[in-house]
């Protein structure tokens, strides 16, 4: 595997929760070996855990507190770490092209540069599917980076203060895509509204809010079995959500939805969350089989279809399981695969046979903020889930993030951080505000 002259480079493009959790993992295990070279390239300088960018949305989490700064993180975890943007990637030389980065202003930082690798491993996420939809770029919000989930923020905090002024005025806001982001959103968005008296905007009530999450199946949360959907839809219902299924999306404009029956669904803003794919830019790289949806087929073994060296992990990977079925967009997935690739550039390195990736669903949680937490767990001895709602499925939802902390940051520093996250509540308001 190593070169007796150059170390081995394992280039790992994504800093998401599998891509991270890799880094991590490969930086300690080869900390005191030369020969081995672990680089993280990420277009962004922080990490924030994607299943929580609802709460940036709304100002439950503050990422300039809550976030890994990937500099700091690669120096405490013995890797390196590129800031750019991949754009290219040249598989008979094994090099990956990082686009020129510039400031705000368009001043360049950092110019185009090119990375040599030896192993490659792809965790590049995935992004909201607009489908085509007209309108849906220019009108609405996505929530895929913690950039838009401030725009968005921002945004949000000054609707609320137009309102403020407004006697009996009503803040409508329509979410399309009633999967865990959109259900999630809709519910924190009532409790952040109910905060709001206490920062200074008496007049902003949950009263002054109208949420209408759209999904274009018959049930909300598609993807999770009947019984939780249904649980997560009456508590919605009861918060005052207007939930609307069976309702397709024809185009966006400044005023809001149109259906395809003709019918107008009015919004103040807007919030596009319906699937997801991978980025576009993939169908441009050199000869990937790819899916429908621009995910990249790979063999049991997570490596690419067409080329051993180069892995695939998480959203972006399209990996087939025995039953026909494909390995699902979640964060677990993520995490499983990250092991994995662990174990297999390991066993490539001793000359050993790889291991085939097998998914295991630990079932799912979708939180409604503080008013209720709904999912389902798989048990381990069989192919049964465990309903579970309340209390006890809030503190499994909490351990899910505590899991992926330790994942990266190690036992002991992931409890001085759940430390340092309880001091901070103290002194700091309970949503952001700027």
């Amino acid at each position: 595997m190593t070169n007796p002259t150059e170390p081995h480079k394992i280039l790992v493009i994504g800093g998401g929760a599998g891509g991270l959790e890799l880094v991590t993992q490969l930086g300690h295990r080869y900390r005191k070996n030369p020969s081995v070279e672990v680089t993280l390239v990420d277009q962004k300088r922080s990490h924030i855990w994607k299943p929580l960018l609802h709460e940036v949305a709304t100002g439950s989490l503050d990422p300039n507190t809550d976030g890994v700064v990937y500099h700091a993180h690669a120096v405490k975890h013995h890797y390196e770490f590129e800031l750019g943007t991949f754009c290219g990637l040249n598989k008979d030389s094994k090099t990956v092209t990082l686009a020129e980065t510039v400031d705000e202003d368009g001043v360049q930082i950092l110019p185009e540069r090119h990375l040599q690798y030896d192993t490659l491993v792809l965790a590049i996420g995935s992004v909201s599917n607009d489908f085509k939809t007209p309108g849906v770029k220019d009108h609405c919000f996505f929530l895929d980076t913690a950039k838009q989930a401030e725009r968005f923020h921002n945004a949000l905090i000054n609707n609320f203060m137009r309102v403020n002024q407004r006697e009996n005025g009503v803040l409508n806001i329509a979410i399309v895509g009633a999967g865990a982001t959109g259900v999630e959103l809709a519910a924190e968005l009532y409790n952040v509204t109910d905060m709001l008296k206490s920062y200074g905007l008496p007049k902003m009530t949950a009263k002054q809010l109208k949420v209408t999450l759209i999904e274009a199946g018959p049930r909300i949360l598609p993807a999770l079995p009947a019984r939780i959907s249904g649980s997560a839809r009456d508590e919605l219902a009861a918060l005052g959500v207007d939930v609307c299924e069976d309702t397709l999306i024809k185009s966006a404009n400044a005023n809001g939805f149109e259906t395809a029956d003709g019918s107008e669904i009015e919004a103040d803003m807007m919030i596009w969350a319906a699937g997801v794919k991978a980025p576009d830019f993939l169908a441009d790289l050199y000869g990937f089989e790819l899916t429908r949806t621009n995910q990249i087929l790979v063999k049991p073994t997570l490596q690419s279809s067409i080329d051993d060296s180069i892995y695939v992990i998480g959203d972006c990977c399209a990996c087939a399981q025995e039953d026909g079925s494909w390995v699902p967009p979640r964060a677990q997935s993520a995490h499983q695969m990250a092991s994995i690739v662990k174990k297999n550039i390991i066993l490539t390195e001793k000359g050993k046979p790889l291991k085939n990736f097998v998914y295991k669903d630990h079932g799912s949680l979708v939180n409604l903020s503080r008013y209720s937490t709904v999912g389902s767990l798989m048990g381990n001895l069989s192919k049964n889930s465990m309903f579970i709602e309340g209390k006890i499925a809030r503190i499994v939802y909490v351990s899910l993030y505590r899991m992926h902390q330790i994942a990266i940051h190690g036992f002991f520093k992931a409890m001085i951080v759940y430390i340092a996250e309880k001091i901070g509540k103290v002194v700091r308001p309970k949503m952001k505000l700027h």
